[in-house]
């Protein structure tokens, strides 16, 4: 949800076609097989609306099934691992990055790859984090309970010295403010989101299919679990009215 709002701010013009697996998160304590059938179920459903490419918008899903899938489809497939690993990079001073993200995520090592890539150097920190998406997902982000999970999962890394703070999961934006009281002004925090909407906006205009007029698009959301917290999350989040249509999606695996 977190690079959908910034799509939408950047690419007014662009439809949106959105599906949010909320009957299966969290994705971090799965196993890569297992996010990856569950990231292939959702780009099967996906790919019959036609899309001009495929942003596969979690970290977990990404560092599991981002090489898969743009193997799998002949349209562009992009993840949020590489556009926030170089708005890190852009961003530190000093070469010290924290990562903070779920336990797929972190073990997957994508970040620390990610950005030794871009830069050699860099010393990488990650901690894994798996207590918070939990409170994002059932709408408790603005919780006390939410932020004393913020300061107790930060608890570790919060004494490393790091200049630039990685939140390497699309939910951790949704506890920015928690997260920047506890790691201090110092710290700066990279959400991958806008780095990711720079990036589908290059390769759309490098293909020539940056969408063009005035009508804004009417968008569409989609979601595996409880519509109504996921229609009051986005509402909150987006500052959009959504309303509910029943749709029938039908996978081997649940």
């Amino acid at each position: 949800m977190t690079v959908v709002k910034e799509v939408m701010r950047q690419l007014p013009r662009e439809k949106i076609i959105y599906f949010g697996d909320t009957a299966r998160a969290p994705y971090g304590p799965r196993s890569t097989e297992e996010v990856k059938l569950f990231t292939e179920q959702i780009v099967d459903y996906l790919i019959q609306f036609n899309p001009k490419m495929i942003v596969i918008a979690c970290n977990t899903a990404t560092a599991a099934a981002l090489d898969y899938i743009s193997a799998k489809v002949a349209i562009p497939v992009i993840g949020v691992i590489h556009p926030g690993a170089r708005a890190a990079i852009s961003a530190s001073k000093s070469g010290q990055v924290g990562v903070i993200g779920t336990i797929g995520t972190i073990t997957s090592g994508a970040y620390t790859a990610a950005l030794k890539q871009l830069s050699p150097f860099v010393q990488v920190v990650s901690q894994a984090c798996p207590a918070l998406v939990p409170y994002v997902e059932q709408g408790l982000f603005r919780s006390e309970e939410s932020h004393l999970a913020v300061a107790e999962s930060l608890n570790g890394i919060k004494y490393e010295p790091i200049d630039t703070l990685i939140l390497g999961c699309t939910h951790y934006p949704f506890l920015v403010e928690p997260i920047g009281r506890v790691m201090g002004p110092g710290v700066k925090l990279i959400s991958s989101a806008d780095e990711t909407a720079r990036e589908i906006s290059t390769i759309l205009y490098d293909k020539g299919q940056l969408a063009r007029g005035d009508e804004s698009p009417i968008h569409q959301f989609f979601c595996s679990g409880d519509a109504e917290i996921f229609q009051r999350i986005a509402r909150d989040w987006l500052g959009e009215q959504i309303s509910r249509t029943p749709v029938v999606w039908q996978v081997s695996t649940l």
